[in-house]
């Protein structure tokens, strides 16, 4: 009998698909500027170009909304509080949180952006 007929046929068995080549080839595409980096890149500036028109809105509807409210209701222009007319408070005071609020949730978000870009990558 011969022995190449007997023998049975080699089979690559592959447990589990290797992570690392698909690490450097993503890092690479993205280093180089490939159309696939590019792509990425380019949904990261998106993403964060719409969370920062998103909020800015938000904050300038906020406060847009002060003087309207003023108009709408004058009864609240004749208000003070500790002598100061309650439009001076608000547009002297009560402004600067909800602007530090809108920065401190455009910082949290566009890290967290950041950091789901680089896990893409590193994935």
């Amino acid at each position: 009998m011969d022995r190449a007929m007997s023998s049975p046929e080699r089979v690559r068995v592959v447990l589990a698909q290797r992570r690392g080549a698909r690490i450097v080839r993503t890092r690479v595409e993205v280093q180089e500027q490939t159309a696939v980096g590019d792509a990425m890149i380019r949904g990261l500036v998106r993403t964060q170009l719409v969370l920062a028109i998103r909020l800015a809105l938000l904050a300038a509807c906020l406060l847009c909304a002060v003087p309207l409210v003023m108009f709408l209701f004058p009864a609240l222009s004749d208000v003070a509080v500790l002598g100061i007319r309650l439009p001076w408070v608000v547009l002297g005071a009560l402004v600067y949180p909800v602007l530090l609020t809108t920065g401190w949730i455009y910082v949290r978000q566009a890290e967290r952006n950041e950091q789901e870009f680089a896990d893409l990558v590193d994935d």
